[in-house]
């Protein structure tokens, strides 16, 4: 009776996210109540919840100062340099403008926001693309590749939720899939050669005479150099790049937990950049949308995964799954993860994933002996392929930027997707960050 309540709470949250009956954040809170209520557990709701929230706390203080923290440093324009040199390097060849434009989607999607990422890169490359006549749907696919790549970090959105659904620590999963981030990432530059190469075949190498300059809408040119919006602090450039390298430093070595060290990130950037208190309020105000959308997602799920917990329902669906999976076979359940995430993450959110089958997974790989966080690992193959989904809001940002249409940029990019799915999975094989046989 357990597992099948289980099922149908799991079934019921995936389609009412997929139906856009509910948001993600109202689900969350909403279906595991009912089903608890339903199993007869109404006087254990509150203790359930309560445990599961704290055990998401670190994660969701982890992504409050993280994108906080990016913020500030975009605002800041620690990116801005990045942005002009690629330019300058770039000039009219094809080949370096594909490679430039990976890079540099790849450099600005380190905050964990696609939506981000794209804005600036989009800004940035898509008035060459249009100078030299470069078709905008490669620089949509690349610059989706990166992103993909990138949104891995443990302030991304994928890696936080992995970790959440399994209750451990994002460092854990993250770390260990750094090696296999490069792979992608070299790949993705291979991907934008390719297609560079295609591009200086049809057009040739274009002259170009003032990258200031960009066609203008309605013929001739324009200036693109504007005043620096006033948050800008171009003077602290150095300062802002030697803080955030220092915080990726402590970060792999691991000197205090990811919540703190961003919480600490922060605090000296916002006291650096901004020490008037009413300019803190700003930008702080600036950022709480995305803020507030990540974090009640996460303290909601909490909700989710309480209950899930606290019923047992995680472990009647474990010991359903493990009963049809051969004995033989039970080496396979990270590479069985991995694969299934590729569908999974493109037909349904990664809200109903993470936080509706991967638990299952997980307690299943536990029985043959796999460890969470290998099986976490192992997710997150699949988001080299989710953000091609129709259920990503920020896909329709990156191809309303680029000017394509959503079917010709899905038919195109998901063959390349689904070819940096298979360099994460054999790399993370190959460096052990989850086993495959």
């Amino acid at each position: 009776m357990l597992t099948l309540l289980a099922y149908s709470m799991v079934l019921v949250f995936m389609a009412l996210i997929m139906t856009d009956r509910l948001s993600a954040l109202v689900a969350l809170i909403l279906v595991p109540i009912a089903f608890a209520l339903i199993g007869g557990f109404g006087g254990q709701i509150g203790p359930m919840v309560l445990n599961g929230i704290r055990n998401l706390a670190p994660t969701g203080v982890l992504l409050l100062f993280a994108i906080l923290y990016f913020g500030i440093m975009i605002d800041a324009g620690l990116f801005d340099p990045v942005a002009r040199t690629v330019l300058k390097l770039v000039g009219g060849d094809p080949v370096r403008i594909m490679i430039g434009t990976t890079v540099l989607a790849s450099i600005v999607s380190l905050d964990g926001d696609s939506s981000t990422s794209y804005i600036i890169t989009t800004t940035a490359m898509l008035p060459l693309f249009r100078r030299l006549g470069m078709k905008p749907l490669y620089a949509a696919c690349v610059i989706m590749l990166a992103a993909g790549n990138m949104n891995l970090t443990p302030w991304g959105g994928p890696t936080a939720r992995a970790a959440s659904a399994l209750h451990v620590d994002a460092n854990a999963l993250f770390v260990p899939l750094i090696p296999t981030m490069v792979a992608v990432l070299c790949f993705a530059v291979f991907v934008a050669w390719v297609l560079g190469r295609r591009e200086r075949a049809r057009i040739g190498v274009v002259r170009l005479t003032g990258l200031d300059e960009v066609p203008a809408p309605t013929g001739g040119t324009v200036d693109t150099v504007e005043p620096l919006p006033p948050e800008r602090r171009p003077h602290l450039l150095w300062v802002n790049l030697a803080l955030t390298l220092a915080l990726m430093a402590c970060l792999l070595l691991g000197v205090l937990p990811l919540p703190v060290l961003f919480m600490i990130g922060f605090a000296i950037a916002m006291l650096i950049n901004y020490p008037d208190i009413a300019e803190q309020k700003r930008r702080i105000a600036a950022h709480a949308p995305n803020v507030l959308a990540v974090v009640s997602l996460i303290f909601a799920a909490g909700i989710f995964t309480g209950i899930l917990s606290g019923t047992g329902m995680v472990d009647a669906m474990a010991k359903s799954v493990t009963a049809i999976i051969p004995e033989g076979a039970g080496r396979f359940v990270p590479l069985i993860t991995a694969l299934v995430s590729i569908p999974f993450t493109f037909l349904i959110s990664n809200d109903a994933f993470y936080f509706g089958i991967l638990p299952i997974l997980a307690e299943a790989g536990t029985a043959f002996g796999h460890s969470a966080e290998a099986i976490g690992r192992a997710s997150l193959v699949g988001q080299q392929v989710h953000l091609l989904s129709p259920l990503v809001a920020s896909t329709y940002l990156l191809i309303g930027l680029c000017e394509v249409d959503f079917g010709a940029h899905q038919r195109f990019t998901l063959p390349w997707a689904l070819g940096a799915a298979l360099v994460m999975l054999l790399a993370g094989g190959l460096i052990g960050a989850f086993p495959l046989f």
